[in-house]
């Protein structure tokens, strides 16, 4: 750059004939654009970081609202749980002075079924159970009424149609009945009968009740004749919904029609 070098600057106004001119020296000319082009990038730069702080500021006034929110909900889930707490308490309480589980524990290799308070014989007030809990030999039918026998008993080893027992068609969650007095010795799954009960009864007398929806009875449990041990179902190999009921004596399957004599 030569010394005395300018640059001139020619500025006319519109509407009047004067012209003015303005000499600026060219190292002057560099430094206002080299400011220019900084103040540029400064102004850019600066807008590009401050927007995202604009934009987080924009939202904190719904973050706020939303952890009042969250708080409110965490003071009621804590009052729910002391509520809670409370009730279980009350509870133990209860069972306490009762003395009894009020809910007993599921029967073994039962995993699926919803545990249901222990069974009682209920009766009219005034009128005796027409069950006698003194019967111990498997006398009573298992069920309130008689209904079809869709398949009666055939003795054990005369090939392909040997049947233990009987299989009584009936609704779904129709009670079923202890036949007589006795203590639980089995209550499972079984791939043939599904769910089902055993009961031992005196003189080696068992009866037992197959194709249950649940039993309400555990192992070791003692049954009095008339005693709700299940609700009927088609559980296991059956293709509709009944009861499957054997007698046996001594280990040998016999005609529950031969045993069983009382209806009630």
């Amino acid at each position: 750059m030569k010394k005395g070098e300018a640059v001139t600057i020619m500025v006319h106004r519109d509407g009047t004939p004067e012209t003015r001119s303005l000499r600026v020296p060219v190292w002057a000319a560099r430094v206002m654009a080299v400011t220019a082009g900084t103040l540029v990038v400064v102004i850019l730069t600066a807008a590009a970081l401050f927007t995202p702080i604009a934009r987080t500021a924009a939202r904190v006034p719904g973050l706020n609202r939303e952890i009042s929110r969250l708080r409110q909900e965490n003071r009621q889930v804590t009052q729910l749980a002391a509520t809670l707490g409370e009730l279980e308490g009350r509870y133990d309480q209860v069972r306490g002075m009762l003395g009894i589980d009020i809910v007993p524990d599921r029967p073994p290799g039962i995993e699926n079924v919803l545990p249901v308070a222990r069974p009682m014989l209920a009766a009219i007030p005034g009128e005796t159970s027409p069950y006698d809990p003194n019967q111990a030999t498997p006398v009573y039918w298992p069920l309130e009424s008689f209904t079809f026998v869709t398949r009666g008993h055939s003795e054990t080893g005369s090939g392909s149609g040997a049947h233990p027992g009987l299989d009584i068609a009936v609704p779904v969650e129709t009670p079923i009945r202890a036949s007589a007095t006795g203590r639980v010795t089995e209550a499972g799954v079984d791939p043939e009968y599904g769910v089902y009960v055993r009961v031992i009864h005196v003189d080696d007398y068992e009866t037992m009740y197959g194709h249950a929806m649940r039993v309400t009875v555990s192992v070791g449990d003692t049954v009095v004749a008339g005693q709700v041990i299940g609700l009927s179902g088609s559980t296991g190999r059956s293709t509709a919904p009944h009861l499957h009921f054997e007698v046996i004596k001594d280990g040998v399957s016999l005609d529950p029609g031969t045993v069983v004599r009382e209806e009630i």
